[in-house]
């Protein structure tokens, strides 16, 4: 491991040396020194490219117009991925010895006069509105933070007096099917008892809206997922999923489960749909939904049995020892790794962050400025370099 980062780091040393030089060059130049330093093999250059900070990815868009081209190419998009979170304003890397994630202080790419924060992440895009005063004037954004991207959402079909019955927003995107994405808007227009839909595309511009209802829930939403191409929520009521092909609101099979109140996380990761809930004081289980959501099934069992001896702080030793809440955690993720064994969960002790892989049991500290509030919701950051 330590050789293989010794290399990466001497690999970004010297292209990095390179196109400080290249840039001064006039442009014949540079296309003489370009091809010379990789032969006019794109594929050794994708290979370099992907092992780079992002930062000198989007410099490097401005050596040529083929290496913009190749840059921008859905290829090497796809391929171009390095991941953390958001927690608050702060941007953790999932790898903490992976120096390519961009530094992020402040949500400060438009000047909302009632600040900016997060609502949802979608595949390396953010759907962020204005963080306080009065719904009806909220403004919608969907923001990259890689390429410092963004658009402001227009208002939905209907005014003010749409506008102050959003029950929620949610972002619907995925790079392998097309760079456009859709937004869409949950709303219960008076006097009607009902949930409606209008669905924004980033590909026309505008709102339309969709025809299918469903009851208001009995309960507020804790979280909102984009997954094989249905808006999820949780908790689930009667209806708990909307399909963007159809247009329809369907439900999810919830008879799987011993204990809702102790779900912990509900998530997507490389295609698959997660829940966690909690069914002791230290052990979880994982459930993943079939693709044709006709039901969940047991992925994971997890015990966390081995965090107390390296974090005592998760003892709540004013608490009843039996009781569940006696150790105090939080799962903020459940990673899928491209192969089974590298798949990870993030946990949250108090005061630090944990990656801890659920086949190997392995766990190591990838931060310790998440702070000791509970309840904190995070966003998944994954490097993007698609444009709108």
């Amino acid at each position: 491991m330590v050789n293989t980062r010794s290399k990466i780091k001497k690999i970004q040393n010297t292209i990095n040396l390179w196109f400080s030089k290249a840039a001064m060059a006039d442009t014949n130049h540079l296309a003489t020194e370009s091809g010379a330093l990789i032969g006019s093999n794109d594929d050794l250059l994708i290979e370099i490219l992907l092992r780079l900070p992002v930062t000198s990815v989007l410099r490097f868009k401005s050596v040529s117009k083929h290496w913009r081209s190749l840059l921008s190419n859905r290829r090497f998009t796809l391929l171009y991925k390095n991941a953390g979170f958001f927690a608050r304003s702060l941007c953790i890397p999932f790898d903490n010895e992976n120096e390519s994630i961009p530094p992020f202080r402040n949500l400060d790419f438009y000047p909302d006069p009632r600040g900016i924060r997060i609502m949802q992440s979608c595949n390396g895009l953010l759907l962020c509105r204005s963080n306080e005063g009065d719904a009806r004037v909220y403004k919608y954004y969907v923001f990259n933070p890689t390429t410092k991207q963004f658009a402001v959402i227009p208002s939905i079909l209907g005014g003010m007096a749409f506008r102050k019955t959003i029950i929620f927003m949610a972002l619907a995107f995925h790079q392998t099917d097309c760079v456009h994405y859709k937004v869409v808007c949950f709303y219960f227009p008076e006097p009607d008892d009902v949930i409606k839909v209008q669905i924004y595309s980033s590909e026309t511009g505008k709102w339309k809206i969709s025809d299918d209802y469903m009851s208001l829930p009995d309960c507020s939403i804790d979280y909102i997922v984009f997954w094989n191409q249905a808006i999820h929520w949780y908790p689930f009521d009667e209806k708990s999923y909307f399909k963007l092909d159809t247009e329809e609101f369907q439900s999810l099979p919830s008879e799987d489960f011993e204990n809702w109140e102790m779900t912990l996380y509900f998530g997507e990761s490389r295609g698959h749909l997660h829940l966690v809930e909690r069914v002791d004081r230290l052990q979880l289980n994982v459930f993943e939904m079939l693709n044709d959501h006709s039901g969940w099934f047991l992925k994971y069992r997890v015990d966390l049995d081995e965090l107390t001896d390296a974090y005592p702080e998760m003892i709540c030793s004013n608490l009843d020892p039996l009781s569940l809440d006696y150790y105090e955690f939080d799962v903020f993720d459940v990673v899928r790794g491209e192969e089974e064994e590298e798949t990870f969960m993030v946990i949250r002790v108090p005061g630090k962050v944990i990656r801890y892989n659920v086949v190997d049991k392995s766990f190591k500290q990838i931060s310790d400025k998440i702070g000791q509030t509970r309840g904190i919701y995070v966003h998944r950051y994954i490097e993007s370099l698609v444009s709108f």
